[in-house]
């Protein structure tokens, strides 16, 4: 089965990040031929400055690294390294309607909250198109706000096959229901974009103040307090098992212990989670002529996937 993932190269990866895309990518690479990208074309819809999205762009790929994305089973490059998935973009783009573009739930979200208007926000959804079907990707990791996206791109795929036959696989969605949306420290998900992350590799002192500063309700110390909502239970939750969950679930009830006490433990369980990540890349960070051999040797099999994918699609409408 090919599975294809990525990530916008838009910012520090956050923990939302590491339980909804990256831990979970890390699993599927054992069972399925992964393929997994950093998504630079997408983020040149938030990003305002080159060096930045450069260093992002690296970062990342560290990060992905140090994680546990391993090049002998997962074909891992950058987006902008594959020139195909825009040629194919732009071939879509006949087969999408403006009316499927202007129902997207995301763009109405992100315009929303104060992002730029521009055709590339708009049109993200034909260029996630591009990415996915140029390789013949059978299903798709997602967040729940990201699956209208691959509805659009079966939209879009079945209109051009209706036409010209079948040249695109439909791909399908998958999503982990139980980490299916992450809050961030203000209770809204967790994002980049919305200044609320916890970023995967701070130093430990920058990561227990990043945890102090969750919401959380003012019930006075003493009182017991409830777990359910609340945001500091719901994040650590996502690095514990059933019996685990119980037993903290019955420290908030006890009432001895504040809010407070569970941001520090919240800050413990990260740190011990991301121990061999955090040696992993600072490995990396010491070798960086590996990690730029590992992303070209990915580029080079996505090219020559995406190659024979153009070829077909350019045939079939007469380029």
């Amino acid at each position: 089965m090919r599975v294809l993932t990525g990530i916008q190269a838009s910012g520090k990866l956050h923990i939302g990040n590491y339980f909804g895309a990256m831990k979970p990518m890390v699993a599927l690479q054992k069972e399925h031929e992964l393929f997994t990208f950093i998504a630079n074309y997408h983020s040149l819809t938030t990003s305002k400055d080159a060096s930045i999205l450069k260093q992002y762009t690296i970062d990342a790929a560290i990060d992905y690294l140090s994680i546990g994305i391993d090049p002998d089973k997962t074909t891992f490059w950058i987006q902008s390294h594959v020139p195909q998935v825009l040629e194919l973009y732009w071939i879509l783009s006949k087969f999408t309607p403006i009316g499927l573009l202007e129902r997207a739930h995301s763009y109405k979200d992100k315009v929303a909250k104060g992002i730029s208007a521009n055709h590339a926000l708009f049109s993200y959804p034909v260029l996630m198109a591009a990415d996915i079907l140029m390789l013949d990707t059978e299903i798709v990791p997602v967040g729940k706000d990201q699956i209208q996206h691959i509805e659009m791109t079966r939209d879009i795929a079945t209109k051009f096959n209706n036409e010209y036959g079948e040249i695109f696989i439909l791909p399908e969605h998958k999503v982990a229901k139980e980490v299916a949306t992450i809050p961030g420290i203000d209770g809204q998900k967790m994002s980049k974009s919305y200044s609320n992350a916890i970023d995967l590799f701070m130093d430990e002192k920058a990561l227990q103040k990043r945890c102090n500063k969750i919401i959380s309700s003012s019930t006075p110390l003493g009182e017991p307090l409830e777990w359910k909502d609340d945001t500091i239970y719901t994040l650590a939750a996502l690095f514990l098992n059933d019996e685990q969950k119980l037993a903290l679930q019955a420290r908030y009830k006890s009432g001895k212990e504040g809010y407070g006490h569970f941001k520090k433990y919240l800050k413990e369980l990260i740190w011990e989670e991301l121990g061999e990540a955090r040696e992993k890349r600072s490995y990396y960070l010491k070798h960086m002529d590996e990690v730029h051999d590992i992303l070209q040797q990915g580029a080079k099999k996505a090219q020559s996937i995406a190659e024979k994918k153009i070829v077909q699609a350019k045939e079939a409408i007469g380029l």
